[in-house]
């Protein structure tokens, strides 16, 4: 049991890695994507890899796999949408790597024998995934953790440790792929002693440069440069890949949030106040907050700072007092007030022992081993011959679930955290009666039980029924004389918007996927009824736009083109124009005052300060190779038109080898980080989960 809530806590402090290897877990309603089943043709699979269609029921079983994984893991099976979405990437990211990167892999003559598997595992060279999974309190790998885990999957009924255990394994087993292919990138990123030296000398040397610039005019447009449509037509022959697109919608909406109204808000008052009267004397605080509080009352300890994430003055209050209830707090639509029940020097951490007791008699066993413990007894040796948990054995002591915080706790083992050291006792849980002993705790901090009367004010019947009355309006207007018209005669102010089917933002309202789902199932000037989002915001949108996944139509696209032609064309005249207006003049000063600027001095531009100050890059370059004392250009940047003189170069040596050694580095891992979306291009990796979730 104890090893199993170990790797629980320690999967959610290690659970980065397992993001970075791209499998983490999620869970998905089985209602709704049976409706889809069932509304859907196979041309709405979730998605294609490799040239094989991801059904609903390929992707189901993933994900179930993975649900399980979580549960076993967190010991949990709540999860709110973050953690959903991560399982969702997860269990998608396993079928691209099982049907896409280990045969490409294993096509490139990369493989990994069983001996390797044996030593990544459970040999003496064990894979991160595996050290960080079973380490100690220390953050070191410690192979009886493992041992224990893998002794328990063939007494573990339910099967649910070997699906955890198979997932770590084929977590391994992947990454040792990605490890070899990555290799092949860094391996083959050598940085012979040419390439080494041209880098240290291009990071190396600085000039001191003198230019004039003339920046091309921002809002106004030069009559004189026109971009024909043949221009455009060729253009956009010749780059399609520009204009490549996800299916995307035009679209217009108005929202009515349901807020809860003065009326609302001064009967939550009314009723914070009548509670309050009594929140100070009652006896039984735990009823009393039970009956008048949206805020149960727990057990927990604050220390200072702590009850800031509820409201800073309650914090203020509680640390401030020794006993007592604080005066009414209003911080929006809610209400509070804190009773300080105990205040007690607690320490963060203890550091727990146990014997677990089963069966009818139990509670007698406990009492006897009880009486035993107080007078000296062996704790580990009775753990080995009584306990039913011979999983614990923290710092290699058979018995020792090792150390417990508030936030690292086996439920029903609260009261270990002001239990005295030494002093065994038994208590219940869900798992059985336990023998406990607290051995050691880390230095105690000052910290109070604190109870708080809470209530916030929310959209009473009428109130609702008032917001939805207005989106009714609005909604039976636009059904008979279209969207537009119910704008103008509501005054209601309507959001445009792009949406893509991942969208399921819109402002500040979240998880409003319904939303994007019925956009993407109707026709362009198609206006919703109400679609209500949350219990409490009430949409109507119509489709103004229909964009679909593909290359965008040159209609679409003809004026980006244009505008891009434009500026490459204006960049050529204006470099023409500087070069007329120039010519026959000797001097930087002579030339500044023909083209209208002045001249500037710039003492150290170099390759690095491209990103460093946003330097114009035309501008650097051409600085970089042009001979010393002659005046150059005029040079067409980004942003303007440059003519300069370098007037002298200097060489240091803050970049160093080992420094060219890190870029280079660099460079190869970002190389290995683009595998599977350079394998993915091109049609080879499909996704549409978008449409479903």
């Amino acid at each position: 049991m104890a090893v199993l809530e170990k790797i629980r806590v320690k999967f959610g402090l290690a659970v980065s890695i397992i993001i970075a290897l791209a499998l983490l877990s999620f869970i998905i309603d089985p209602g709704t994507l049976e409706t889809a089943m069932h509304s859907m043709s196979s041309k709405y699979d979730v998605g294609k890899i490799a040239g094989k269609s991801i059904s609903y029921s390929d992707f189901q079983e993933t994900v179930d796999r993975f649900t399980t994984i979580n549960e076993v893991a967190t010991g949990s099976s709540v999860r709110n949408e973050q953690q959903s979405k991560q399982i969702r990437d997860a269990a998608w990211q396993s079928l691209v790597d099982k049907h896409l990167f280990l045969k490409k892999a294993k096509a490139a003559g990369i493989g990994v024998g069983e001996a390797e598997m044996l030593d990544l595992t459970t040999g003496s060279n064990p894979s991160p995934v595996i050290a960080q999974n079973f380490s100690n309190e220390q953050g070191e790998f410690d192979p009886s953790l493992l041992t224990q885990f893998v002794q328990n999957i063939s007494a573990d009924q339910t099967g649910r440790l070997k699906v955890f255990w198979d997932y770590l394994q084929n977590t391994v087993y992947t990454q040792q792929f990605y490890n070899k292919y990555g290799s092949l990138f860094s391996a083959s990123r050598f940085m012979n002693p040419l390439e080494k030296a041209q880098s240290l000398a291009e990071n190396n040397t600085t000039a001191n440069v003198d230019y004039v610039f003339v920046a091309y005019p921002y809002g106004q447009n030069d009559t004189t440069i026109q971009v024909s449509s043949d221009e455009i037509k060729a253009f956009y022959k010749k780059h399609p890949q520009f204009f490549e697109q996800k299916a995307n919608r035009d679209i217009e909406y108005v929202v009515y949030e349901v807020v809860p109204s003065a009326e609302d808000i001064a009967a939550t008052s009314n009723e914070f106040n009548e509670a309050y009267e009594g929140f100070g004397a009652a006896d039984n605080v735990k009823n009393y907050l039970l009956k008048n509080s949206d805020r149960q009352l727990n057990s927990y300890w604050y220390k200072a700072g702590e009850l800031n994430s509820i409201n800073s003055e309650l914090n203020d209050f509680v640390f401030s007092n020794n006993a007592g209830v604080s005066p009414v707090i209003k911080s929006g639509n809610s209400f509070y007030a804190a009773r300080i029940m105990d205040t007690k020097p607690i320490s963060d951490s203890v550091y727990v022992k146990h014997i677990l007791l089963q069966g009818a008699k139990a509670a007698d066993l406990a009492d006897s081993l009880l009486g035993v413990v107080k007078k000296g007894g062996n704790f580990s040796a009775l753990a080995a011959e009584f306990s039913a948990d011979q999983g614990s054995a923290a710092d290699g002591e058979l018995g020792n679930i090792g150390w417990m915080t508030q936030n690292y706790m086996i439920p029903g083992f609260e009261s270990v955290i002001t239990a005295t050291v030494g002093e065994p006792f038994v208590l219940n849980t869900q798992y059985g009666t336990h023998v406990v002993l607290v051995s050691k705790k880390s230095a105690p901090v000052l910290k109070k039980q604190v109870a708080i009367l809470e209530k916030t004010a929310i959209a009473s019947k009428e109130t609702f029924n008032k917001f939805y009355s207005e989106a009714n309006k609005f909604a039976t207007i636009a059904a008979a004389d279209g969207y537009d018209a119910a704008v103008d005669s509501t005054g209601t102010y309507s959001h445009k918007l792009n949406v893509l089917e991942s969208t399921s933002s819109y402002g500040a309202v979240d998880q409003a996927k319904e939303v994007t789902r019925w956009v993407f199932d109707h026709k362009k000037d198609k206006t919703s009824d109400i679609i209500t989002v949350n219990n409490n915001y009430f949409f109507v949108v119509t489709v103004k736009g229909i964009h679909e996944e593909g290359i965008a139509p040159i209609s679409e696209v003809a004026q980006q083109i244009r505008q891009n032609l434009y500026t490459d064309k204006l960049a050529a005249a204006r470099k023409a124009d500087a070069a007329a207006k120039m010519a026959g003049k000797s001097s930087l000063e002579e030339i500044a005052e023909a083209l209208g600027s002045v001249v500037t001095n710039d003492p150290a531009v170099s390759f690095a300060s491209m990103g460093s100050r946003s330097l114009d890059p035309g501008f650097v370059g051409a600085a970089f190779v042009a001979p010393e004392g002659q005046i150059c250009g005029p040079v067409a940047g980004a942003i303007g038109t440059y003519v300069f003189r370098v007037n002298s170069r200097e060489t240091g040596s803050f970049f160093t080898e080992e420094d060219a050694n890190t870029q280079n580095l660099q460079k190869a891992q970002y190389s290995s980080q683009m595998i599977v979306p350079m394998m993915s291009q091109n049609g080879t990796v499909v996704d549409h989960r978008d449409r479903f979730f």
